[in-house]
Order: structure tokens, then sequence, then C-alpha cells
């Protein structure tokens, strides 16, 4: 069996005996590893201005980690200056949020380079390699340049926007359009797959007879649309598990009766919080009989607090929660209950499985795993409803939520009592056919699906390359 190569950003080797580390990229590429030798390769997550080293190695459970650091430099120009200054927001459809510097796109098309490099000494000829998300857009590019011609998959894991939107990325056609030297390029949804075969034809691009290949000055290129899943039946089982640990009893007890609202989601502009927390506060001006009757516990560990904006909608957060406080709390009752940390998995799935209904209502996502994990946490005999924005992926496989637009206040708050009130009969109906849906698509169909479909397209490019020779 051909070994498997996963390229990603960052890389966090496990501790001995210590299960993967949480997080829906970390679950991914441990799935795509299971059943298959593999080597992980990717950033360290320290920053080293010394002299340069080779990147270590580590072996845990047949995965070869490879880290490298990053100077501080590269750090900034790479990760914090274009990465996520440019390329985050306008991809999150947020084109007024981005800030090119040129020097930012020289460290990010560097590392990339630094990448290969490293690559270039362990690759095998039959080693399959598989790149993910929007930090390494040009390695395949890289890597093809220092003659290497093994499949190369990369995958998406945030949105792809319509394709005036990435023309107005700079200097697209070095990164976004440099998609094109992969053998497949997986999206979560239909939508974002169909944005970016816009741009390659507005691009120059000639659409094959398939209608998901691309040649693309000489070389094709397919795309294809793999929506991400989760460890459906072992999270059901954890839920079911920890409902009776110390963690999920004292939250529970804490809430003397009340029905319990959650949300989890890191501090991001695209994520919608604002939203939430003022269409909580909408639903509480106009349903005053839901008054001390519920508590919403919005779980948000911050991230990237080095850029600006992240600071700036930390303050706006912190300031609405205590606006709503102030104006509906009484002494034996907070409304919202707003927490900066993060929790395990475990914890996590107890949460979910008490809470009457969860707010999974970004502005803007690629998927967003939590609307999942809060569907495979729930008790099948007394389900929560899941309240989810139109706007993640997950919409366009969960659609017996309530679906909501983030923007509308007013309907956010009729959705929550819709939710609140919901009969056990209809809410069962729900669960069962979102349950269903997830436990069918799980992480380990993904990760089959779009290796299959990697290995395919490589075998029609060869065929494809033989008949040229004989025709």
């Amino acid at each position: 069996m051909s070994r498997l190569v996963i390229v990603s950003n960052r890389v966090t080797v496990p501790e001995p005996g210590h299960p993967p580390p949480p997080g829906g990229l970390a679950v991914a590429v441990h799935a795509a590893l299971k059943s298959r030798p593999g080597l992980w390769f990717g950033w360290s997550g320290k920053i080293d201005d010394g002299p340069a080293v080779e990147p270590q190695t580590v072996e845990r459970d047949n995965v070869t980690y490879v880290v490298t650091d990053l100077s501080t430099g590269d750090y900034n120009e790479y990760y914090t200056g274009f990465a996520n200054r440019v390329l985050w927001p306008i991809l999150h459809y947020r084109v007024d949020l981005a800030e090119f510097n040129r020097s930012d796109l020289g460290g990010y098309l560097r590392v990339n380079a630094l990448f290969a490099d490293h690559l270039a000494k362990l690759l095998k000829p039959d080693d399959v390699i598989w790149v993910h998300d929007y930090h390494l857009m040009p390695l395949a590019r890289e890597l093809r340049s220092r003659g290497f011609n093994n499949p190369i998959g990369f995958f998406l894991h945030i949105p792809c926007p319509p394709a005036d939107l990435l023309f107005t990325i700079p200097k697209q056609e070095q990164t976004i359009g440099a998609l094109s030297h992969y053998d497949l390029v997986g999206f979560q949804t239909e939508n974002d797959r169909n944005n970016y075969g816009r741009y390659l034809a507005m691009s120059g691009g000639h659409q094959g007879r398939d209608g998901t290949s691309y040649a693309v000055d000489g070389r094709v290129v397919r795309i294809g649309a793999f929506p991400v899943g989760i460890e459906t039946a072992d999270l059901a089982a954890v839920a079911a598990e920890t409902v009776d640990s110390g963690f999920t009893r004292e939250l529970r007890d804490s809430l003397q009766g009340r029905k319990l609202v959650v949300g989890v989601d890191r501090l991001d502009y695209s994520k919608g919080i604002v939203h939430r927390v003022e269409g909580y506060r909408h639903f509480l001006e106009h349903e005053a009989n839901w008054r001390n009757r519920v508590t919403y516990l919005q779980v948000t560990p911050k991230s990237r607090s080095e850029i600006p904006e992240y600071g700036d909608m930390s303050d706006d957060v912190n300031r609405l929660v205590s606006e709503v406080n102030g104006q509906f709390g009484e002494a034996a009752w907070t409304p919202i209950r707003y927490i900066n940390r993060s929790y395990p998995r475990e914890a996590l799935a107890g949460v979910f499985r008490i809470a009457a209904a969860a707010l999974v209502t970004p502005l803007r996502d690629g998927m967003n795993l939590v609307a999942k994990e809060y569907v495979a946490s729930q008790d099948p005999a007394d389900p929560g409803v899941l309240l989810l924005s139109q706007f993640a992926g997950a919409a366009a496989e969960l659609d017996a939520a309530l679906i909501v637009n983030p923007h509308e206040t007013e309907g956010m708050a009729q959705a929550l009592r819709t939710a609140l009130e919901m009969p056990l009969d209809e809410r069962q109906a729900r669960f069962a056919s979102m349950f269903e849906r997830i436990s069918r698509q799980d992480i380990d169909r993904w990760a089959e699906t779009f290796l299959a479909k990697l290995s395919e397209t490589r075998r029609s490019f060869l065929i494809g390359q033989l008949r040229s020779l004989f025709n």
C-alpha cells in the first residue's frame, strides 16, 4: 500500500498513550491515517530565530510526525499576515477586513517553498500527498517545480466565495489560482465547488465534459464537494457516558430547572457571536414569560489575539453580554454565561446532551462541525433542537435543523422560541433525520471518499496521457 503524506499548517504531536488533539482538522487527518501507513508534516507551532535546523521526527501509533519551526518573520508574514489578514477574511466574504502587505505575500510564498524543500527530502515516488487548507495553496506548484509527479490532493476546510471575490485576492494567480497544480481539489459544499469552477473558467480554464475537470495551462485539475463528517458513533457513546459526570451534573444543578441554550465557537468575526447575542436579547425583550426560565451558555475560546480585529471583536462581545445581563439579570439568574476557555470533547458532549437548544449561527462557515457534534450528542428519547445558520456548510446536510439567517434578529428570536417550545415528537423526528445523515457520512467515509476520488483522478489522468501518445 502506498504511503499517505498529510501536509497541514499546524501539527500537534500527541503525547504517548493520549488520543489525538481535538479539532476538526486533527480528527480528519487521523481518520485518513487510521488504516494506512502515513506521515504528517507541518509547523510545530514554535517560533525559533536561531540557526536553521532540520525538522524533528516523532513516531506515534504507526504515524510519523515531522514538524518544523518558523522564524518570527515567517510567522508574522505567512501566518498572521497573508494567511489570516488576507485569505481568511476574503474567503469568508469579508473583503472589507482584508489588509494586504506585499512583504506578507512574500512570506506566504516563502514558507510554502520552505515546506516543499523539507518535503523533497521525505517523499517517495509512490507517496500519495494530501494538503490541507488555505495556508498551503501554492504547495503543489512548489512540489511540481521540484520534479514531483505524485498524486497530490488539496482540501479547503473553509468557504470558497464567488469568483468575483476570489479575484480580489492580491496576486490571486499565485495563491487561489495555484490550486490548479493539484490533481484533485475538494470543497465542503457544492456551492463552494461551483464558485471555484466559475473562477477557473473566468481565468481561462476549459471545463471538461464531466463538468468537474478543468484544463488550465496544459494541466488538468478535478474539483469536487466532500463534506467533512465527525466520529458520530464515538461521540454519541461519549455523550451518553458523560451525561452523569461530575462536570455535567454540576452544570445541570446550577441551572435550577432552567432550559439550557448553548453556543460553542472560537472567537472569530465569521462566527456571528454578536448577532447571536442580539438575537437572544430580542428574545428576552419580547418573550417576557421566558425570562428566568432559560440560560444561554456561550463557550468562546480566544484566538489570534495578536490581530487587532480580534481584540476589537472581543471588546464588542464583552460589552454586549454585559448589557444583556445588566438589562435582564436578577440576583439569582444570569441570562448569559460567557466563558473564554476551551473544554475537552467529553465535557462538551455532556453539555450538548443536556442543552435544550444549540445556537450554531455563523455569518459564514465552511462546514461547522459543532452542529454535527451537537446532533450526535443528543438523547434520542428527548433530543434538543439545533438552530443552524443558512450560511454554514452544514446546512446543506442538516436541513432538519431550524435554519436561520443570523442577520435577521427577530427571526433568530422567533426560532429560539420555536425550539424551546417544540413538541417532543417533532424534536425526535428532526433528530432522527439528522443523526441518520451524519452517521452515514461520518469522518471515515469522508476520508475514504476523497482518497478514492484522488486515486481515480490520477488513473484517469495517466490513461489520458497514454491515449494522447497513440492518437
